[in-house]
């Protein structure tokens, strides 16, 4: 089965590449630019995992996480944020909404599949309880 993955960034180059590695690694992927295309395709997609950046258009990356874990409750999916935003504070915003990872850019496509691959695991040992 391979997992469906959800690429959100206003970044078209940013998508592409992500698009590209994480398809040639096996994950389904659909891409998003802007928030609220973001959570038009959490609901046509249903991804398995969300890459989240924060600052974009529409809605932002804040907005976003929020409407996921508020209006797609019934499942658990993990939401990685990947965004230039490196101050302490927006990293414990994230958290404190229930994001599950943050990597700050730039980050290696290394940091971002070891980031999907433990967010696999934990999908893995949720689905047996």
């Amino acid at each position: 089965m391979a997992y469906k993955l959800l690429v959100v960034d206003d970044n078209k180059d940013i998508v592409d590449t992500l698009q590209r590695r994480l398809t040639k690694e096996g994950y389904e992927v659909s891409v998003a630019y802007d928030g609220e295309e973001a959570l038009q395709k959490v609901k046509e997609a249903d991804p398995d995992i969300i890459l989240l950046d924060l600052m974009m258009p529409k809605l932002n990356g804040f907005e976003v996480l929020k409407e996921v874990r508020e209006k797609f409750k019934h499942k658990w999916r993990p939401i990685i944020i990947i965004s230039a935003r490196d101050e302490l504070e927006s990293m414990q915003k994230c958290y404190s909404m229930e994001a599950d990872h943050y990597l700050t850019k730039p980050c290696s496509i290394e940091n971002i599949l070891q980031g999907i691959r433990t967010m696999i695991s934990l999908l893995s040992a949720r689905i047996k309880d």
